[in-house]
């Protein structure tokens, strides 16, 4: 579903009221493309496009709204044949194809900034290839265990934070005739989440990322011993059956019902819970507790970006809008409840109100020591996360073949990175 907007001249002036004086003379066409075409993302992005807008008003802005799913399969094409001049995205490997075929414009010279470089440090390393910048990012959001406050309460569980107390709660969970984790794998994904944490935990980010690199092989010991964690979870029943049928969302029905305790989610899945009835007096989030005591922990933050293509025709106004995305009240104001829902990525920004919004900032700020990943199938190479993800999910419900399945993704290894 492809759609076009231009900004009416009501939502103009309110805007211009709310965004003040112009800040510099813009001119020309600037081309928008986005690829958050679920409802609250594109409300979001209109909103904050209509007040740039009204900053700049001798600038004429179109904007492109594509389905997300869509928006992968074109990128390459219209970042080739007829680019915009800013383009949605996300960090890390996801957007080092377009760097190397030189498709993505450096924008080192706005990390020079002071008003981005000191308050957007955090998220430099995940904007950075090849020692420069490639765009900028403009939310992030955690990753966590999701569980049902209740069930822990009526069965007199506690936060955990070892794996063997991970483990412990899991098997009075099952005592008491549910499943400990929901997950629905049938688009590969979620498994990949898993993988991220429990590699993490017991390897630490650096090996993590080496191997997402294709610099580790799949069959060494430290990889097996991160499926040998896994496996004594998948052979306690830890997760609900016939996951590989489930999307994500259709495993959710298992927390809500309180068949399930557990979901290992990003935060986005607390719309859904909300929506299905659960109160925030049921709904609670930690950490993914540590494994081997000897890494420090590190954290899956998925951050989405925004990027000038190459051969933009109006890159003077692209970097102005790119500014104007990651100043502090812009990110405050469009990561808010209301609005995304997730972490801003300004230090200066504030961030709004909501209990999992704030347990995740505070993790993600001063409790994730060993680094902050973007999630396996945006930190491998597609080729590779894809085969891979592939692989996690035989290995939840065969675990008997993970001799095969490593073998295979040896090979997978040795062809993808010569």
């Amino acid at each position: 579903m492809r759609s076009i907007f231009t900004a009416s001249l009501a939502a103009l002036t309110a805007a211009a009221v709310m965004a003040g004086p112009a800040q510099a003379e813009l001119t020309g066409d600037l081309k928008i493309f986005l690829d958050t075409s679920n409802p609250a993302p594109r409300a979001t992005m209109e909103k904050m496009i209509s007040d740039f807008q009204a900053m700049h008003p001798d600038l004429k802005i179109e904007t492109t709204v594509i389905d997300r799913e869509e928006y992968k399969t074109q990128i390459r094409n219209f970042l080739t044949a007829n680019p915009p001049d800013v383009a949605t995205w996300y960090a890390a490997n996801r957007m080092k194809p377009y760097v190397d075929a030189g498709l993505f414009e450096d924008v080192s010279d706005l990390w020079a900034e002071p008003a981005i470089a000191e308050n957007l440090a955090s998220t430099k390393g995940a904007m950075t290839i090849d020692g420069k910048q490639w765009g900028v990012p403009y939310t992030y959001y955690q990753w966590g265990v999701y569980y049902r406050k209740d069930i822990y309460d009526e069965l007199g569980l506690s936060e955990p934070s070892t794996w063997d107390a991970f483990k412990a709660n899991c098997q009075k969970i099952l005592d008491s005739g549910r499943k400990c984790y929901a997950i629905g794998t049938k688009f590969l994904w979620t498994a990949g989440g898993w993988f991220d944490y429990l590699n993490m935990r017991t390897n630490g980010f650096d090996f993590h990322m080496a191997l997402a690199n294709g610099e580790i092989s799949w069959e060494d010991d430290r990889v097996k011993q991160t499926f040998a964690n896994w496996r004594e979870l998948i052979d306690m029943g830890a997760f609900i059956d016939n996951h590989q049928t489930y999307s994500w969302q259709e495993a959710l029905p298992f927390m809500v019902n309180g068949d399930a305790a557990h979901y290992l989610m990003g935060n986005f899945v607390v719309a859904p819970l909300r929506d299905a009835g659960l109160t925030d007096d049921q709904i609670d989030f930690y950490q993914f507790p540590a494994i081997n005591p000897d890494v420090e922990l590190a954290e899956d933050a998925p951050t989405d970006t925004f990027h000038i293509p190459a051969n933009a025709a109006n890159k003077e106004a692209a970097r102005e809008f790119l500014r104007f995305v990651v100043s502090a009240d812009v990110q405050t104001e469009i990561n808010n409840g209301a609005n995304l829902g997730q972490l801003p990525v300004n230090a200066q920004s504030s961030v709004d109100d909501d209990k999992f919004l704030n347990e995740g900032f505070a993790m993600l700020s001063s409790n994730s020591p060993g680094g902050v990943a973007q999630f396996w199938d945006r930190d491998a190479p597609a080729e590779m996360a894809k085969a891979s993800m592939e692989g996690f999910q035989e290995f939840m419900v065969k675990p008997d073949n993970l001799d095969r399945i490593l073998a295979r993704l040896e090979r997978a290894r040795q062809r993808i990175y010569k």
